[in-house]
């Protein structure tokens, strides 16, 4: 250590790190996401779709289900109720997409996205959270 008085030594407040988080309350987030949910269904901005599963990780297939839906130039929330692992790897390589499991669900992800699509099994795992 080189003493900031000597010629070529060090300073002498240098920089802090700092931690600048703070905590939100478990009831605040939650009420958070109910309103963000909230606020697309006013703008009818959610779709449930029927549960489905992938055999192939193919990103062809995924992009003809968002193809179906009319989805294909829109960013893009895909909400499921468990992992799984073929969904996860086909959406991966398309742009303004995003899926995530129904437990992983956020407030910044839903208004960030402009639709939300809940597969039918995603909608009581979000319902249980939003209870708690």
């Amino acid at each position: 250590m080189k003493s900031p008085l000597v010629r070529g030594g060090g300073r002498v407040f240098g920089p802090q790190p700092r931690d600048y988080s703070f905590k939100l309350n478990k009831k605040l987030k939650t009420l958070a996401r109910l309103s963000a949910l909230t606020y697309k269904a006013k703008q009818n901005n959610i779709l449930v779709v029927e549960g489905f599963t992938m055999d192939k990780a193919r990103t062809k297939d995924y992009a003809a289900i968002l193809k179906n839906l009319n989805l294909e130039n829109q960013k893009v929330l895909f909400v499921i109720p468990t992992n799984d692992k073929n969904i996860f790897l086909s959406s991966r390589n398309i742009q303004k997409n995003k899926v995530i499991t129904a437990t992983d669900l956020n407030t910044y992800d839903v208004l960030n996205a402009g639709k939300l699509v809940l597969v039918e099994g995603s909608v009581s795992v979000i319902e249980k959270n939003l209870a708690k």
